[in-house]
């Protein structure tokens, strides 16, 4: 499975009667059983459930390498259905519709009078003059006319200009009267809220630094409805006894390694036998070789509380005149269980270099995983030889491991 979360299904093996056989080359006509549509595979990592994936098209590469792509989906991702809203009710007691008007905001500021001004102003006032004795004469039924003040209407033959009719203005007042039916409710504001000013990342974005890809992991994944349910097979230590058995592991892993170079070493015809001193001194001064890239694991298998560790390292030697292999990595797998008197017994010990593969295959360690269903956990490896690489699950025992299943190497 990739990092973008793209997954693909390589089968390995199948078991039918209690007998394990090829998955890839079991009843494929045309396509393997393990790979037919919509079939389900539960992805567990250490016993535990990661996924589901089911197959949707079985693909084939080359001659019998086959593998299926489908629908990755991580545990957890199942979405609950959403509740729609139910939509409210009008009761029918309610009565016609009423027109109410919103309550006044008294956390406003008080408003200016803002009423329009008199249409005329009061007209200044004035004395009348006094008349002149020739003016006091007056016909009997008159008098005389003051000064008229200016006028407060315009002509009747001249229209005042008519004021425009705003509709935008009243659609805009938010104190409006509003026809509803029910019982009134607030509403909340339709502006968005002040931004922050902190620019934020898109959803499902991840930055620069953050979108890096991280090679492919594998996943054992099992198709089984009637099997046990999954459980973990990881075995956790504390710090200083994680300590102590990987000291002890490669302990292990360096006598091996010297075991491998003794056992290629050439023999040269006519050579002396090593007399028990010269055995001694080199035994006192044994070379340690250096370890690379070390995988420690610990599980539990059984359930039974007894932990069974799995050491996958490189090693090399020393380079100095006399040694032997110095210029050589060499692959071990070691696989070892701790017994009743906290010593650790070799079950399998694994010591291979690139120009021995014939011989010995190089061993990667999958992961733990209850390939038969009987709710104790195998291991799973990934089995590389000088004509290619194939899959193989092993039970460990009491002493040694045991092969349910080793696949045909091929070219993957």
């Amino acid at each position: 499975m990739s990092a973008n979360g793209n997954a693909r299904l390589i089968p390995i093996t199948i078991m039918v009667d209690g007998k394990f056989y090829d998955a890839s080359a079991y009843k494929a006509s045309p396509v393997p059983l393990a790979l037919w549509g919509q079939t389900v595979y539960e992805a567990e990592k250490t016993g535990v459930s990661q996924g589901l994936f089911t197959v949707g098209e079985a693909m084939r590469v080359g001659s019998n390498n086959w593998f299926g792509e489908g629908k990755w989906r991580p545990a957890g991702s199942e979405t609950k259905p959403k509740r729609l809203a139910a939509k409210p009710k009008n009761d029918e007691d309610e009565g016609p519709p009423k027109l109410r008007r919103p309550e006044p905001d008294t956390s406003a500021k008080p408003t200016e009078n803002t009423s329009a001004p008199p249409a005329t102003a009061p007209a200044p006032q004035t004395t009348a003059p006094t008349p002149s004795p020739d003016e006091k004469k007056t016909p009997s039924g008159t008098s005389p006319t003051p000064p008229a003040s200016a006028p407060s209407t315009a002509p009747s033959d001249e229209k005042a200009p008519e004021e425009p009719v705003s509709t935008s203005a009243n659609d805009e007042d938010p104190n409006r009267p509003v026809l509803k039916r029910g019982q009134p409710k607030t509403e909340g504001t339709i502006h968005p809220g002040a931004s922050t000013g902190v620019l934020r990342r898109p959803t499902g974005t991840a930055a620069s630094a953050e979108t890096k890809q991280s090679p492919p992991q594998q996943i054992p994944a099992i198709s089984d409805a009637s099997g046990p349910d999954p459980r973990p097979y990881k075995y956790d230590l504390k710090a200083d006894e994680e300590q102590k058995y990987r000291k002890g592991m490669l302990a292990l892993a360096a006598d091996a390694v010297r075991a491998k170079i003794k056992e290629t070493k050439p023999v040269l015809q006519g050579g002396k036998p090593e007399t028990p001193a010269a055995k001694s001194t080199r035994a006192a001064k044994a070379v340690q070789p250096s370890f690379d890239d070390v995988q420690f694991r610990a599980f539990d298998l059984w359930n039974t509380n007894e932990p069974v560790f799995v050491l996958s390292t490189t090693a090399h030697m020393p380079s100095s005149p006399g040694s032997e292999g110095s210029d050589v990595s060499y692959f071990v797998t070691l696989v070892a269980k701790k017994n009743i008197y906290d010593e650790l017994r070799k079950l399998y010990s694994g010591v291979t270099d690139a120009r021995h593969l014939d011989e010995t295959p190089r061993l990667e360690l999958i992961d733990a995983v209850d390939a038969d269903g009987d709710g104790r956990g195998e291991l799973l490896f990934k089995r590389i030889s000088d004509v290619g690489s194939t899959w193989g699950v092993y039970r460990a025992g009491a002493d040694q491991l045991f092969p349910l299943f080793e696949g045909t190497p091929s070219n993957q």
